[in-house]
């Protein structure tokens, strides 16, 4: 795909247009800094727009009124649709997103697996009976919510827009997509998916646009129901009181500052593989990026010889040549990463690998940063502490496991932890001890997890994704009490 001046539109009741404004915005590739495609920059009138044809679907008798089964079916077709395309929705989202292009097909097959995953259970979501004595039979049903207000990073756009999407379409929701505007085309091509594969007008609507006028318009919008946001904190809080002013419930998942445990004991193979992976995965631009490394101290010089061993050695490249990392998504992220990089310093942390743009005059211009490791970094210090997003990993030591239990829980955050150990009595101790929705032991991540639920403790988020647990927050209950004689 090469930039033109043709304007890539909305898809609003089941067409795809161009905003009511006319405005557009540009994409950019990473990769390279340039243009990449020009999308329609969704208005307040746009969200008015897209709301309203949700609505419409809501009530209507090909959506609203179809039966489960029949949404499961749909969904089922959108994953094979997905898969059927996967190489090229890779190489878009490796583009747009700049991330190496296994990950990017990775990201493809999960997408996928969501909607497979789902469409499963679409005719699974069930109610119960409640003994309430003789005369009286009282029993529940799970309706859906209503129109769900989905706001996707720029981050995993595929995967995190198909998180979101899948479970409230299987719950019988429909959905209004806000993605980034920083990477918005994997999205578009979802929701030209949906509607080649059955979903009818208004059931799913894509809107790219800003965070500042589509985001705040779709987040406070009377006509929403329910809100799933993935992103920052301080955009999170404003998210959940716009959401409040309509009394509308809101799924977080905010920021991260995710440790890994390695113990002496621990296989040091695995273990640095997974820690390398858990933080330079996407060029730390993740979430749930395992971002602290808490190794303990007599392993640390060999461990950490290791890992700087490793991360000399990973390969920096444009995404679609499937390097072992991409670029950064913007020169705003990269210079912030800097100034992270720089503070860290300045606290006493030192330089191990990394820590600078490549020096490689082969790169096509993009917004590249070496993978970084930090060593002698205590737990007050910024790096520590606050959310990087970016391929810095901030490496400390502990002795014990309640040391390292307490050097693990000191963060406003609590999204993932790793643990990595050959005694399973550390890692039980540890899983329970640390306050984070997730816990991994020898593994970190594992593929996706769709099947596991995803969420966060702290200022990390509430709400869960992923799993059977998502289909809570797209469904409400009904109680249903009968007297009879």
């Amino acid at each position: 795909m090469t930039a033109t001046n043709t304007v890539e539109g909305l898809i609003i009741d089941g067409r795809k247009a161009g905003a009511s404004d006319g405005g557009a915005l540009d994409v950019y590739d990473p990769s390279t800094g340039q243009v990449l495609a020009r999308v329609a920059k969704a208005t307040r009138a746009d969200i008015d727009r897209a709301v309203a044809a949700a609505r419409r679907a809501m009530e209507a008798k090909d959506w609203g009124g179809l039966a489960p089964a029949e949404r499961g079916r749909v969904l089922f077709r959108i994953a094979q649709a997905i898969r059927d395309r996967a190489e090229e929705l890779a190489v878009l989202e490796s583009r747009d997103n700049g991330k190496p292009l296994r990950q990017a097909r990775t990201d493809v097959q999960v997408a996928a697996r969501y909607f497979e995953f789902y469409g499963g259970v679409a005719d699974k979501i069930l109610g119960t009976t409640i003994p309430m004595g003789p005369g009286l039979l009282d029993f529940t049903v799970r309706e859906p919510i209503g129109v769900s207000a989905q706001i996707v990073p720029w981050n995993y756009p595929i995967q995190i827009g198909s998180r979101g999407v899948a479970p409230a379409l299987a719950a019988g929701c429909a959905v209004v997509m806000k993605p980034s505007s920083e990477a918005p085309m994997t999205a578009l091509r979802l929701g030209e998916i949906g509607l080649e594969c059955g979903l009818p007008p208004g059931a799913l609507n894509i809107v790219p646009g800003t965070g500042s006028e589509a985001g705040v318009a779709l987040a406070s919008h009377p006509g929403v129901n329910q809100i799933t946001f993935t992103g920052s904190v301080e955009v999170g809080v404003a998210v959940a009181k716009m959401a409040a002013e309509n009394v509308v419930p809101v799924v977080m998942e905010l920021g991260g500052k995710s440790p890994n445990v390695v113990f002496a004991d621990a296989d040091a193979d695995l273990a640095v593989q997974g820690v390398a992976k858990a933080i330079f995965q996407n060029a730390g631009q993740t979430c749930s990026a395992g971002s602290r490394l808490l190794v303990e101290r007599k392993a640390h010089g060999a461990f950490v010889e290791r890992l700087v061993a490793h991360t000399r050695a990973m390969k920096l490249g444009p995404g679609v040549d499937d390097p072992d990392m991409g670029p950064i998504i913007s020169k705003r992220q990269l210079e912030t990463i800097e100034q992270y990089v720089a503070v860290g310093q300045k606290e006493g942390a030192r330089v191990a690998a990394g820590g600078r743009r490549p020096a490689d005059t082969n790169l096509p211009g993009g917004f590249y940063y070496e993978p970084t490791l930090l060593d002698e970094v205590t737990p007050a210090m910024r790096v520590a502490q606050e959310e990087i997003f970016g391929p810095v990993l901030a490496i400390l030591t502990f002795d014990e496991v309640e040391e390292a239990a307490e050097i693990a829980n000191d963060s406003v955050y609590g999204l993932v932890a790793g643990v990595w150990t050959r005694d399973i009595n550390k890692a039980l101790a540890l899983a329970e001890r640390i306050k984070s929705g997730q816990v991994f032991v020898n593994t970190y991540g594992a593929g996706g997890g769709v099947e596991m639920p995803f969420g966060g403790y702290k200022k990390s988020g509430y709400g869960r994704e992923k799993s059977l647990e998502a289909l809570a927050s797209y469904t409400q209950t009904k109680n249903v009490c009968i007297r009879y004689t």
